[in-house]
C-alpha cells in the first residue's frame, strides 16, 4: 500500500500496516530489510516482542511502555493484604470434585451448624432516586440499560436513605471502570458544594464517563492501583481537604470488596506513613483545645472520636473469588469452628447460588452489556466446568433448589464475617436486597456508617 512499511506478513498474508519514516520503505521494526548503514535491531529486554536498535538501547529504555513506571505516592505495599502470619496462609485445596459423597456431605452439615443462629435472611429495600427518573423513563434505553439503570438507582436511594448524599464529602468509587456510578452520584448532587470523585481502577479503562463532568465544579480524579495497595491517607486530594470518605461500589468482586473495606476502616482510619510506627498518645480534649487558638474547625474534628469515613455501600459480587488470606471476617469463622479448608470449599459452593449445574455461564448476552452497548460484565456470574463446580459429584444428591440454597448460604455465611468485622471497627453495619434477581443475581447491598456518636460532620 502507498505509504505503508513494504514488509510482508506472512502469518496475516499481507504487509504491515505501519507507517515508515519519510523516504524509507520499512518502518522502524522491519527496518532491517533495508540493510543501511548496518545498524543491527535486537530484542527489547523490556519487551522481547518488538525490537529497537541497538546502538539506541539506552535511549528507548528510558522511554519503553514496558519500563517500570514510579509508583505513584499512594502506593503502599500490600497495606491492605491483611494476613501477613505465612504459618496461616493455607496450602492448595484439593479441588470440590474431587471430595467424596461423605466428605461433602460432611462439609454441608458443617456450614448449616455455621448458619444456626444467624440473621440470614435479608429484608428487601429496593429504592429508587429522582436523579435517575428521566433516564430510568427513556425508551432508547434497552433492556441491559434498563437493569444497570434499576441498579444504580436503588444503591443512590440507599444512600439517601443513610444521608450520605451530602456536601463536603469525599466519594471513592472502588472498581470503578467506566466510572458510571460516580457519574450518577455527581448527577444526584449537581447542586452541591465540595464534593469530590475517587475512581479506583486498577487497569486502563476504555469508554469512561469522566469527560463529561469536566464543565461540573465536582473533582473527579482515577486512581490506577490495585485496592491491595491503596493508602488513601497518601492522596493528595485527601492530605489537603480531610473531606470525610464515603466508599461506593457496584459489584465489586470478592476478595475486591475485603480489600476496600480494609482500606477504608484500617489504613485510611489509622494514620499512614508507610513504616511500622508507634501511634502518637492520644491527648485528653483539654489538651487539644490547648494546642492552638487559631486552628481550624475542620481540626477540631480530629478527636479520639472521629471517624474520618462517612459510611460504605458496596454491592456484593462473585464470592467464588474471594481468598482467605484477603478476607477480613477470618475471626468470625474461626469463632464457629471453621477454618481456611472450609472457606475455600463455601467460596467454590457460592457459586451454586447463581450458576446451578450449567456448565459454563459465559453466555455473554446482551444482559451483560452496560448502558452504552460495551463490554462491561455485568453479573459477574462465575465461568465454571461441571467438574470444577462439584456437578458430577452431586448428580442424583441434590436437587437444584437444594444447591442454590447451599450457595446461597455460603455467600452469607462470607458476608456475616465482614458485617461482623465492621461492628468490630465502629460501625453499624447491615445486608439487604437492593434489587430484584430478575433485575441482576447478584442483588445484595452492604452498607455501613459509624455508630451514631462517631458520625464525622460535611464540611463545607
Amino acid at each position: 500500500e502507498r505509504g505503508r512499511c513494504a514488509h510482508w506478513v506472512p502469518r496475516k498474508r499481507r504487509f504491515c500496516r505501519m507507517i515508515p519514516a519519510p523516504g524509507r520503505r520499512f518502518c522502524g521494526e522491519h527496518a532491517r530489510e533495508e540493510e543501511q548503514n548496518d545498524r543491527k535491531r535486537i530484542p527489547c529486554p523490556l519487551d522481547p516482542k518488538h525490537t529497537v536498535y541497538e546502538d539506541q538501547l539506552q535511549k528507548h529504555l528510558k522511554k519503553c511502555n514496558s519500563r517500570e513506571k514510579p509508583k505513584p505516592v499512594y502506593f503502599v505495599q500490600d497495606i491492605n493484604a491483611g494476613l501477613k502470619d505465612v504459618a496461616e496462609i493455607p496450602e492448595k485445596q484439593v479441588p470440590l470434585s474431587n471430595l467424596s459423597i461423605e466428605e461433602l456431605g460432611n462439609l454441608i452439615i458443617k456450614l448449616k451448624k455455621a448458619g444456626n443462629g444467624l440473621e440470614l435472611h435479608l429484608k428487601e429495600q429496593i429504592l429508587s432516586h429522582q436523579a435517575l427518573q428521566e433516564a430510568l423513563n427513556d425508551p432508547k434505553n434497552g433492556e441491559s440499560a434498563f437493569k444497570h439503570l434499576k441498579q444504580q438507582a436503588s444503591i443512590l436511594g440507599n444512600m439517601e436513605k443513610l444521608h450520605l448524599l451530602g456536601p463536603g464529602r469525599c466519594f471513592v468509587e472502588f472498581g470503578a471502570g467506566r466510572g458510571k456510578l460516580s457519574h450518577w452520584v455527581d448527577v444526584a448532587l449537581q447542586n452541591v458544594e465540595s464534593v469530590q470523585f475517587l475512581l479506583v481502577e486498577r487497569a486502563t479503562t476504555r469508554f469512561k464517563v469522566d469527560g463529561k463532568h469536566k464543565k461540573r465544579d465536582s473533582i473527579f480524579e482515577r486512581l490506577q492501583v490495585d485496592i491491595q495497595h491503596l493508602c488513601l491517607n497518601k492522596v493528595p486530594i485527601l492530605e489537603q481537604k480531610k473531606l470525610p470518605v464515603v466508599g461506593i461500589g457496584k459489584h465489586l468482586c470478592g476478595a475486591a470488596t475485603d480489600l476496600a473495606l480494609r482500606c477504608l476502616v484500617e489504613s485510611y482510619t489509622i494514620c499512614c506513613d508507610g513504616e511500622d510506627e508507634e501511634p502518637a498518645p492520644k491527648r485528653s480534649r483539654a489538651a487539644q483545645t490547648e494546642v492552638s487558638p487559631n486552628s481550624a474547625a475542620g481540626d477540631e474534628r480530629n478527636t479520639e472520636d472521629h471517624k474520618p469515613v462517612a459510611g460504605i455501600v458496596i454491592a456484593l459480587c462473585c464470592h467464588h473469588k474471594c481468598d482467605w488470606t484477603h478476607y477480613v471476617g477470618r475471626e468470625f469463622f474461626k469463632s464457629v469452628g471453621l477454618g481456611p479448608v472450609e472457606f475455600h470449599y463455601f467460596q467454590r459452593m457460592s457459586s451454586w447460588a447463581t450458576c446451578g449445574m450449567r456448565e459454563t455461564t459465559s453466555k455473554g448476552s446482551a444482559s451483560d452489556e452496560s448502558e452504552d452497548q460495551t463490554n462491561d460484565t455485568e453479573e459477574h456470574e462465575p465461568t465454571l466446568s461441571r467438574t470444577e463446580s462439584g456437578a458430577d459429584t452431586l448428580q442424583g444428591i441434590l436437587t437444584v433448589e437444594e444447591r442454590k440454597e447451599i450457595g446461597c448460604l455460603c455467600k452469607r455465611l462470607i458476608d456475616h464475617g465482614r458485617i461482623e468485622y465492621l461492628q468490630q471497627q465502629g460501625y453499624k453495619a447491615a445486608l439487604q436486597y437492593y434489587t430484584e434477581s430478575a433485575v441482576s443475581l447478584e442483588n445484595v447491598l452492604l452498607t455501613a456508617v459509624p455508630s451514631p456518636s462517631l458520625i464525622p460532620e460535611p464540611t463545607i
